[in-house]
């Protein structure tokens, strides 16, 4: 076998691992195997990338990966599970850029004179330095927002989606200038700089609400960049691994949305959390009476049930309260009552982000349920205990048309016989909408930190 057969071999490989990993991924239980199996592919990609013949500048390759794989590793290991949102999108982020990056380099070396780029190279390139610049920028700002850094409301000013369409339009047109034939660094440096404004104007008015949307579909524009930098480089495995990222990023995209009740485009123009709740639930809000418990109370309810659902969000990961809920549940379950984790697919701000929680606190895979297979359960539920997850509960989405979250799917928790919610406050959510539940006569609101709550509770149950 020849080292040409042995390396395009190899890059096989790494395609079935790849493939093999997404696989893996879309179960919880094989979740770790499928990121051993990605990581094995890559590392015997690269591993073959330095047997090409006629590789330069091996030297400072090697520096580079032993400056930075570290920080890489260090990064992945010290990021906490609450910050785990930000990582994915400033990681997805940088693979963009560096597609972009690529792109720009190809096209120094390869045009030495107008005219010498192939049509097919020359969209690849125009692609790839679009939709690299694109998800940079965008999930620059998507991590800004997760981080706090600036506003998660959505920031607007009037004429926006005009202004957003003008430079979509010139970014279009450069695009096909350079297809065109004016093939000169300057048009496509000015490509770049359109496309990082584009992505910075993008998500801007973008609602924190909806960012694990927004995560999901700046990766698949990360893949779709990786693919076309496949195209411009001649790298199947490349080609290969942008588009499984880009087709797994798209499905996903469609499924968050679809899971809010909402359509893509609503996503992306709708600027969500801009409205305030009205109607309804401003009115319930404003007029029913917030019933306050106490851990004592709720052990007693909690150890005496004969089924409890737990619905985990962003304030369990806030409070990293993961470990005090499996010591809860399995407390309850010594004493023979049925726990089960109901996962809402937007609980949270990124996707899978509760059942990466929970797992992390080595909950039985076959007690975590989704929306879908645990809604009909809440109606022979005695207690359903609410950790911070507030619109994905709030039954404005189901009865209130002037609710901006109306139509979206919930968890049926207000079915439930009793229900126990743990917040630090009556503030209202990452969406900064009311939610009624709060002053239904059979919820309790049981404030702290969900972590010093969960662990009353937990110590309140042994007692009894």
């Amino acid at each position: 076998m020849s080292r040409s057969d042995a390396i395009t071999l190899a890059y096989l490989v790494t395609i079935v691992c790849f493939i093999l990993a997404l696989r893996f991924l879309s179960n919880p239980a094989r979740a770790r195997q499928g990121n051993w199996v990605g990581a094995f592919g890559m590392a015997v990609a690269i591993v073959a990338t330095f047997f090409r013949p006629g590789l330069q500048n091996i030297g400072w390759i090697l520096l580079v990966m032993a400056v930075f794989a570290p920080v890489g590793w260090y990064a992945a290991r010290a990021v906490k599970m609450t910050a785990m949102p930000q990582m994915v999108a400033l990681f997805n982020g940088v693979g963009g850029g560096a597609a972009a990056l690529i792109a720009l380099v190809e096209f120094h070396y390869a045009v030495p004179a107008p005219g010498n780029l192939s049509a097919s190279v020359s969209v690849s390139i125009v692609l790839s330095a679009l939709i690299g610049a694109i998800s940079f920028a965008g999930s620059l700002i998507a991590f800004a927002k997760l981080q706090e850094l600036i506003g998660g409301r959505p920031i607007t000013y009037p004429g926006q989606k005009a202004v957003n369409g003008i430079v979509m339009a010139g970014l279009l047109a450069l695009g096909i200038a350079v297809i065109a034939g004016a093939e000169q660094e300057w048009v496509l440096a000015l490509l770049v700089l359109g496309a990082l404004a584009f992505g910075v104007l993008f998500v801007l008015p973008i609602g924190g609400a909806d960012m694990p949307v927004v995560i999901a579909l700046l990766n698949a524009f990360t893949g779709l960049a990786a693919a076309a930098t496949g195209f411009v480089l001649h790298e199947n495995v490349l080609i290969v691994s942008g588009a499984l990222v880009g087709a797994s990023g798209t499905m996903l995209t469609l499924m968050m949305a679809r899971a809010m009740g909402r359509s893509v485009t609503n996503v992306l123009f709708g600027a969500f959390g801009q409205i305030q709740a009205s109607g309804a639930s401003a009115a319930a809000s404003g007029d029913g009476t917030v019933r306050s418990t106490t851990a004592d109370d709720v052990a007693v309810m909690l150890a005496y049930a004969k089924h409890v659902i737990v619905v985990p969000g962003y304030g369990l990961a806030v409070a990293q309260a993961q470990h005090d809920v499996r010591k809860l549940g399995q407390e309850l379950e010594s004493r023979g009552v049925d726990v089960k984790y109901a996962i809402h697919p937007v609980a949270g701000r990124m996707p899978g982000h509760m059942n990466v929680l929970l797992a992390e606190a080595n909950v039985p895979y076959d007690e975590l349920f989704e929306m879908d297979e645990i809604n009909d359960d809440f109606d022979e539920t005695d207690v359903a205990l609410v950790i911070g997850a507030n619109d994905v509960t709030n039954p404005a989405a189901r009865n209130d048309t002037g609710s901006p979250i109306y139509g979206m799917p919930i968890l049926n928790v207000d079915h439930a016989k009793n229900v126990v919610v743990l917040k630090r406050s009556m503030n209202p959510g990452f969406a900064g909408i009311d939610n009624p539940l709060y002053v239904d006569p059979k919820t309790a609101m049981l404030f702290g930190d969900a972590k010093d709550s969960v662990a009353k509770l937990v110590d309140a149950v042994k007692t009894l």
